[in-house]
This record gives C-alpha cells, structure tokens and sequence, in this order.
C-alpha cells in the first residue's frame, strides 16, 4: 500500500494550511516542511489551488525516495499516520470492558508499526497541530492520543465521508481530552441517581424474590445518563421525549427516570387486578408510561416510554412512528424539538433484522425524524449465548455504519464516562440531525431474568461478576477519594430512598386493585374505548354534493403549463369523466375519500411500497411531470384544505414500516394513517407486528390505534404469492372489539369505510382486502348519490331477484360475489340469490337474520369463497355464523394458496363456482 495515500482522507485542513503559511512567509514553516513545500514547487508544472492537498499527497507519494522527502519530513508523516491509527482504531484498545479481557486487535498501535521508534519520542513534531495542540514531542503526543482514544470511551467515526462531521466530532473530542468535567454538585447528582438505580434493585431483589424483573443491574449507570440527558436536551430547546426499549431495565427506567410511582410497581408485582375492564393488561416489563416531567431548571419536557412485547427491538420502528407523528403534528419546521431514545440490548440490535429496517429510514422523507440515539445496555450476553457466538460482526453496534453514525463504546462502570458520552450524543444529535449510537459496555448481574442460573452457561463470567463492586459502589470510592462527599453520604442517600420504597409498599399493599396509567393520555383526549356492539353502530359519513364536485374538479385537473404523459393526462381526466357519467371507479372513489377528509381537518398519512402511483397503477397521487420529474400532488390543492396530505413509497421493507405507522396512528389519532402493502401477503414480513401489536395492543396496553391496512387480494390466475392476503390469519386474531375486517366490493362502500375510520369517536385497526382485477372492472362501479347520502353498509342483500323464488342463498364475500354473478346470469339461474358480507369483523349479525328471514322458500344455504378450503374466512365462519346449516362452495384444501399454472388455477376457480350451483359437487 502507498505509504502517503492516507494524506488526501485525515488531514486535508493540515496541509492547505500549512501549505498557504509557507506561501505566506517560507521561513515561518518548519525547514523539513519548508523544503518539502520547495521541492513541490519545483516538481509541479501546473497549480489548481481548488485541488491543492491532492496534488501534495500525490507528490509526496511519487517522491517518497529522493531527497525533496528528507528524514525528518519522513518521521512527520509518520506521526501523522500515528495519529490516524489511533482516530481510525484506538477504540480496539480501549479500556471499556468492566469483566472481560478484550479480544486482541492486530495490528496495535504500537510506534513500531508506524515507522517511529523510541529514540523519536522526545523529538517535537509540527504533526501535533493536526490534534489542535502547539508542536510538541512524540511522547506528549502519545499520551494525548491515548487520553481521548484508549481509555474509559472508545470512539467510532473515521468511516464518516462528511469532512464538516468528523471534524466536528474531532474538536469536541479534543474538549477536555474526551475526560468527563463535573462540579461537585453535578458528581453528587449522578451519584444520586445510581444510588436510586441500584437501592431500586435491591429492594426488588429483596422484597419479590425470584420474581421476573430484568434488572438493570450491571448497567446502572444509564439512569443517571438518561436523566442528564433529559436535562441537557431540555436546556437545548427538546419539548418531547419518545424512548422504546426492551425488558431490561424498565422498571427502573420508568421508576427514576419517568417517575411512575412505586406504588403502581409493587402492586403489578403482587399480581391484583385492573381496575379498567376493556383490557387485559400485560406484565410488568412490558408497559409503558407518558408523564410531563420539570426540570432542575424549570423546563418543562414531555416523556414517553412506548409499550412493548416481548419481540426484542419491534418498538424501535413504533417509536419512530410516534416521533414522527408528534414532529409532523406540533412541530412540523423543526424536528429538533422531539427526540427519540431507542434502547436495545447487544444480542437483539446485532440479531435482530428489523434494526436495518430501522436504521434505512433514517435520512428518507416518509420516515427521518432528526436523529435518533441509540442506547445499548450491552449486558455481553443474550440469554445464554455468549456475545462470540451471537455476530460476527466486531460490534454488536457495527449497524450503525450503514447510515455513517458515530458510535461511542463506554465503560459501563464509569458513570461520569457515560454521562459525557450521553452529552456527545446529544450534541452530535442536536447539531446534524443524524442517529449516534451508544454501546454501554456493562454485564448482567443475574441470569436473563432473575430465575435463570447464569453459572450453567458462563460459570467463569460470574465467578468475576459476583465479586464486582456496583457502579455505584465504585463511582462513591472515586468522590470519596476526591474529597466530593463524606464516609456516610452515599448509606444517607441509601436510607432516605429505601425509606420512601418501603412506606409505598405498605401504601400499595392497601389497594385492591392496579391502576395502569394510559400512555400519551394528552393526544387521545375526547377518543373513548367501545366494544363490538357500538363498533356496529351506523356512522355518518355523507359528503355533500358541492363538495365532491370541488373535490373532482381538483383531483382530475393537471396544470396546463406542465407536460405529463399522456397515459397519465388520461387517467386524471377520466375521473372526472367517470364522475360525470355516474361511474364511479375504485381509485377515483379513494381519492374523493382522501379528499373529503382533507376538507374536514382530518390528516392523511399513506405509506408503503409504490403506494404514491399505487401497485396496479389506479392511485396516482403522485405525478410526474414528464421532463423534470418535478411531482404533482392534485389532493394538496384542494379547496377548503384544512388537513395535510402525505403519502410515502417507503423502502422495500414491510416489517419496520408497518412498525412505523403503527406508531404514527398512535400518537395521532386525528390522522388516518395507512400502510399499504404491495401485494396482501407480503404483509407476512410484518406478522409480528400485526399479532403483537396492531390486534391486541388495546388488550394488553389500553391503547387505541387507528392504522388501515390495504391488503391487495383476490384469485386471478397471478400464482401462490399473489392471490391471497391470508385472510385467515387476520380473521383468526379478531376478539371482542379489537379491529375491523374487511372485504369491499364497491367503489362507494370503500369510501365510506375509510370515512368510518375518522368519524367515530374511538379508533381500532382496520384490515381491507382491497382487489386487484376490480380496480378497472366495469362492474365495479358507484353512483355519485351513494358517495353523498350513503353509509357503510356491512351486508348487501341481492336486490336482483324476486326472494320467493330463491331456493339457494349464498354468503360470500369480496370479488367472488362478481364471479358468482356472472355464472349465475350465464345459466340464468333466478333462484339463486347471492347476499356480501362487507365487514366480516365484527359479524353483523343481527343484519344477517333480517336478511335471511327475507327468503321464506331457501332450504340451501352456502358459504362461498375463491380461497382453499383451509384458508380464506370459511374457518372463521364455521365458528360464528351458525343462523342456519350451511354447506362449502370452494376450492380443496391445499398447502399453498394457489396454483403457479395460470390454467390449473383458473379450472379450479370455475369448479368453486359450479359448486354454488350444484350441490352435489360438494366435498
């Protein structure tokens, strides 16, 4: 490798400076410098000042042999490489690992292995001024490279291609040589606060043995880090808070940090009831928490602490999701103001996929949110495994490079180290708007959790671990030493707050019941819980006329001085025509519900792949203009506008998106937030989230949540992977009042149910299978009179038959209700009648009785679908939907959900529907 081709990446302001200072006055220049710089001039026949420091590097290396490169001039470059090796990797030979010897890194930083020697170290090198200090011996300079490099904090940076960001992060670095600098009064604070995290601990440990709890223990120290960084970022203009982490450290967390009462916690330890009867609660470690906190200088900051399942690292996108929200809504010039906190553990942030989901929104449109920090409490341990089998990656945090962020290892056990690598972490946040991660190198005290025997899987670790000194203990030593606090300071802060524990024990011991705060109580003000039965209730969701003819004036009017392409000047101006002739298609009926909305002062939020030109090509929120690619976006000119109007083509993610929006429903309930996937199975890659979150996160969290879901679906010969939208799976997860699920077959009905969703006064998950073949299928159609005085209907009865001739009734749902039709009328069977089910969840029961009892001479009764027999709603209606015995009209059971052979899939569809007609092809 050239020994001078790491001049043009580190030092780029060293040599321009130095160089214009020779130009200046040649004598003020170091004579190895200056002769250097002479024989430049000589070498080069031409001079581009723009590319200066190149030219240098260049020359530097074509000449390294002859004497224009004397010895001391050589020895210079030498130490500036030092000083680049230990930018580049001191953090590989730091001392950040409380219990563990380090892996060994190779090479080391060893002078040797840049071309220096002892004999150099007390020579004075021009090289120092690289590091911003005057020109000093080698010595000096080692000592001041290991100071900010190689001790309790370890930093990451040098892959940054940003000049103005690495040197930024090099002058703060060069503050105080990296070392933490407290007063006395701000050392007693975090000590303070360590005391509380590990008195906390304790009193748990002792108070409910062997109970789960994921102690912080070991990691202490990010409770005082937390609350510094609460008070700093509040100094620095951050009005909210939004933090997700895992199980480990919660509890306390929520204790010291958010100041949930004690008295909550021990009463979730002892195991009483709720005193709410819409949810079931969840454990302890899962819940979350919202408070207004006031700092120690009279700011007021809002905090929230997201809920969570047990799936590690899930909250990290519904965070986002509510940091967005809440930017977009109070906010929306500068996102500053909002601060995410993603807390991971080491196992999960180097294991688990959805992190690079997360950390690929950070800079994209639809989804950055000004930064996040990320925290890790790097326990060296997931569950069992040991850290060398859970990567391969030297860093569990090596992730952050992906989006070129700085990352800080710290020793866990020096809490001033943690503190001051918090305070970077906000700086860095505050000043680029761009994620910074935190690797808290700490241990686990006890096993996953507090049943586990750790000694069965790492019996050496915790011989070492059992006789380490707390974070507290250690950091109390150091202020004793230093004369900051006195032999009884730290046993007086003991007593005080296990004194305040105890009373709430007993306090809490008194109540019959547990009572879950509800998180981000302030944004879901007005909005009630209901149950099924109301979810039933009609809602007005009429639009008038003249609105709708404003609405379609606007949406199929392209500017007349852009060019679009033609395709696209027809597809806009076709609404209007389809508006005019009272055929109503399914993307223009979208739009006007978009539209409608907007006028209200109701937010729009669509995201998801392709969603801006839609999968099938009928959305086109979003057009081009045809030279410049400059968008036009027809719903943001609206008339009468009082909402705004976002949608988003998300990266190819489905799991962290949905996260995502999950979380921007929660924090704004005023905002129709939908997320829409390409084709309805892919939302497979989000299953996670849609059974830990969006069905039973009103169960177990007392959170409503409003995210539509667009699931294209239906049988057109398109293979296994691009039929069906599962679902089975959804209507499976329905219970009691947790969502809505349905399968519409008009333009008009569609827009009605997306009204639905804001006009209620309570909010619930609303699953759409939404076609594909009908988008453009002439049947499928409405009248402008059903979008203005209509409703959502949940059933349609068959209005196309004289009832008392009706021998078979047939239920069915979504674009199979169009085959069934088209089959009936080919064999013109009149005494067939075909009866939508719109919503399948909750069943409108009480309207399917009506509606039977309207056909006194039916004795055959089907349940019909395009889905196999083990998919579909068929399982989902043989448990609710027992009005009358019925038979199946379907495909057979099969593994996947269709056949790749578009022949083979259209012959099996043709049998499902003869067997509606005939019932002795029943199987």
């Amino acid at each position: 490798m050239d020994r001078f081709s790491f001049l043009n990446a580190a030092h780029t302001e060293f040599f321009a400076q130095l160089y214009d200072q020779y130009l200046e006055n040649p004598d003020s220049v170091e004579p190895s410098w200056r002769g250097f710089f002479q024989g430049f001039d000589f070498g080069m026949a031409t001079y581009n000042e723009e590319n200066k420091v190149e030219q240098i590097a260049n020359f530097a290396a074509n000449n390294s042999d002859i004497n224009l490169v004397s010895d001391k001039l050589q020895k210079e470059f030498n130490v500036l490489k030092l000083i680049d090796g230990y930018r580049s990797r001191g953090h590989l030979f730091t001392k950040t690992n409380p219990v563990r010897e380090r892996r060994t890194s190779s090479p080391t930083l060893e002078i040797s292995n840049f071309g220096l020697s002892a004999a150099d170290l007390n020579t004075v090198f021009d090289a120092a001024k690289v590091i911003n200090i005057q020109p000093c011996t080698l010595q000096e300079i080692i000592t001041h490279l290991d100071t900010i490099y190689c001790q309790h904090i370890g930093v990451e940076y040098m892959y940054i291609r940003n000049p103005e960001v690495v040197e930024w992060i090099q002058q703060k670095l060069g503050v105080n040589d990296n070392q933490p600098k407290f007063s006395p009064d701000e050392k007693k604070s975090i000590l303070n606060k360590l005391n509380q995290a590990v008195s906390f601990e304790n009193f748990l440990h002792t108070k409910y043995v062997g109970q789960k709890r994921f102690s912080l223990e070991g990691g202490e120290s990010i409770i005082p880090a937390l609350d510094a960084l609460i008070e700093k970022a509040a100094e620095q203009g951050v009005e909210q808070f939004v933090m997700g982490m895992a199980h480990r450290g919660r509890l306390n967390v929520l204790a010291n940090i958010f100041g949930k009462s004690t008295q909550d916690i021990f009463g979730e330890f002892d195991g009483k009831d709720y005193d709410q009867e819409y949810f079931d609660g969840d454990v302890k470690y899962h819940l979350g928490l919202t408070a207004d906190k006031v700092t120690s200088t009279g700011k007021n900051i809002n905090i929230n602490l997201a809920p969570n399942p047990s799936h590690l690292e899930t909250v990290g996108a519904v965070i986002e999701g509510i940091t967005r929200a809440k930017q977009d809504k109070y906010f929306p010039n500068d996102f500053s103001k909002v601060l995410p906190i993603a807390v991971h553990g080491d196992a999960a942030i180097a294991g688990q996929g959805i992190l690079y989901e997360i950390v690929q929104m950070a800079q994209l449109d639809g989804y950055k949110t000004g930064g996040t920090i990320h925290i890790v409490i790097n326990n060296q341990v997931g569950f069992t495994t040991n850290y060398l089998d859970a990567r391969s990656s030297t860093y569990c945090t090596d992730v952050a490079k992906v989006t070129l962020s700085p990352v800080l290892h710290v020793n866990a056990d020096d809490a001033e180290a943690v503190v001051h690598a918090m305070s970077f972490a906000l700086d860095f946040r505050m000043q680029f708007g761009r994620d910074v991660f935190i690797d808290l190198l700490g241990y686990r005290k006890y096993g996953h959790n507090e049943g586990d025997e750790p000694r069965f899987t790492q019996p050496v670790l915790y011989k070492i671990i059992a006789k380490h000194k707390n974070p507290r203990d250690i950091y109390a030593d150091k202020l004793l030493a230093e004369g900051v606090i006195g032999a009884d300071y730290v046993k007086q802060l003991e007593a005080v707050y296990k004194e305040d524990l105890d009373n709430n024990l007993q306090a809490s011991r008194k109540k019959n019941l547990t009572i879950i705060t509800p998180f981000m109580k302030n944004e879901w003000e007005g909005f009630t819980q209901v149950s099924d039965v109301v979810m039933l209730e009609k809602v007005d969701t009429k639009v008038a006329k003249d609105t709708l003819d404003s609405i379609i004036k606007t949406v199929s009017s392209l500017p007349s001085d852009k060019k679009f392409i033609n395709k696209i000047s027809k597809i806009v101006t076709d609404r209007r025509t389809m508006y005019d002739n009272n055929t109503i298609d399914w993307g223009t009926a979208e739009t006007l519900a978009y539209g409608s909305l907007l006028t209200e002062g109701y937010d729009v939020r669509i995201s998801g792949q392709d969603v801006e030109r839609g999968t099938f090509s009928h959305r086109h929120a979003v057009v081009k203009v045809e030279d410049s690619e400059e968008e036009v976006i027809l719903l943001n000119s609206i008339d009468n506008k009082k909402g705004s109007f976002n949608i988003f083509n998300s990266h190819l993610s489905e799991y962290g998106v949905l996260g995502f929006d999950y979380g921007y429903a929660l924090a704004n309930p005023k905002a129709l937030t939908i997320w829409e996937a390409q084709f309805g199975d892919f939302s497979n890659g989000a299953q996670i989230m849609i059974d830990q979150y969006i069905s039973c996160g009103e169960d177990k969290w007392n959170n409503q949540n409003g995210i539509v879901l667009l699931l294209p679906h239906g049988y057109e010969g398109q293979g296994a992977e691009h039929s069906s939208a599962r679902m089975e799976r959804y209507l499976q997860l329905c219970a009691r009042h947790n969502m809505y699920v349905a399968d519409c077959t008009t333009p008009a009905n569609f827009f009605h149910l997306l009204r639905r969703q804001m006009k209620t006064t309570f909010r619930k998950p609303l699953i759409v299978f939404t076609p594909k073949s009908l988008l453009r299928d002439p049947r499928c159609v409405s009248t402008v009179e059903e979008f203005a005085t209509g409703s959502f209907q949940e059933t349609f009865d068959d209005e196309t038959v004289n009832k008392a001739d009706v021998k078979t009734l047939v239920f069915c749902t979504g674009k199979f209700y169009y085959d069934i039709t088209a089959e009936r009328e080919i064999n013109g069977r009149s005494d067939v009648a075909v009866v939508r089910i719109e919503q399948l969840f909750p069943l409108p029961v009480e309207q399917l009785k009506t509606i039977i009892a309207k056909y006194p001479n039916a004795d055959d009764y089907v349940w019909a679908q395009e889905e196999p027999k083990n998919m579909g709603a068929y399982s989902y209606m043989l448990m609710n939907f027992d009005l009358v015995k019925w038979r199946l009209a379907s495909l057979r059971a099969y593994a996947a959900p269709a056949s790749g052979s578009y022949t083979r899939a259209k012959r099996r569809h043709a049998d499902a529907i003869k067997m509606v007609f005939d019932k002795d092809l029943f199987r």
